[in-house]
């Protein structure tokens, strides 16, 4: 099951964006969950359905994803100026971690929280690309690998790893733009066209549980 690949394509055909004014503010919030927002997030099933719902955590809102042999993403189209909000904030915990032996293997493409930015390639599937942050289990933190059924198409970045503390927020910011120069240095992305988060255990048969707080693009 081409998990990552799917979730690129999807971003193609999903339809119509939603585009925010970036100059105004410098800030963009694609997931303002502490004010129990969540209506442009659409699901994208790959097998079964993870569950994603807006609850409270630490006395603040924020959405809590969890599945159970289940692959099930929360995507939101969007078109993203770089080159005005380079910046992706967001924090995150997960409740318990996966037993995943290789995740650069398709048997072992599991992971209990990740985020994707996706650079759509229009009619041009092929071009689709993606970056993939992800809370390992196996691969050391900032490792970079191919995704295992997207290749060289979707790249995994291990930002949090088996060291990382369970019930324990971690804050991350990350500049999208130079994640993008880095990971695929013969592209030129100013801009992207969407963004995902998931919960997925399908091919490991186990259960993950995991919190995310609010997502913002930002200018600095």
């Amino acid at each position: 099951m081409k998990k990552i690949l799917t979730l690129c394509l999807f971003a193609t055909i999903f339809g119509q964006t939603f585009i925010v004014n970036a100059d105004e503010n410098k800030k963009i919030i694609i997931g303002d969950f502490s004010n129990n927002k969540l209506q442009k997030w659409e699901e994208k099933t790959f097998k079964g359905n993870s569950k994603y719902e807006l609850q409270k955590q630490d006395g603040e809102l924020v959405l809590g994803a969890s599945s159970s042999g289940t692959a099930s993403a929360l995507f939101y189209s969007k078109d993203i100026d770089l080159s005005k909000t380079p910046f992706l904030s967001w924090r995150w915990k997960i409740q318990n971690k996966l037993d995943t032996k290789d995740e650069t293997v398709k048997s072992g493409d599991d992971y209990a929280a990740r985020i994707y930015v996706v650079r759509d390639g229009g009619l041009f599937i092929w071009k689709t690309i993606a970056i993939n942050y992800v809370w390992s289990n196996q691969q050391k933190q900032f490792s970079v690998w191919n995704n295992a059924f997207a290749g060289k198409n979707a790249k995994m970045l291990s930002l949090r790893d088996n060291t990382a503390k369970t019930n324990q927020w971690y804050q991350e910011k990350r500049n999208i733009l130079e994640d993008f120069k880095k990971l695929y240095p013969d592209e030129d992305v100013t801009e992207i066209d969407g963004i995902a988060l998931m919960v997925d255990t399908d091919n490991t048969k186990t259960t993950a549980k995991s919190f995310f707080g609010d997502i913002i693009f930002s200018s600095e």
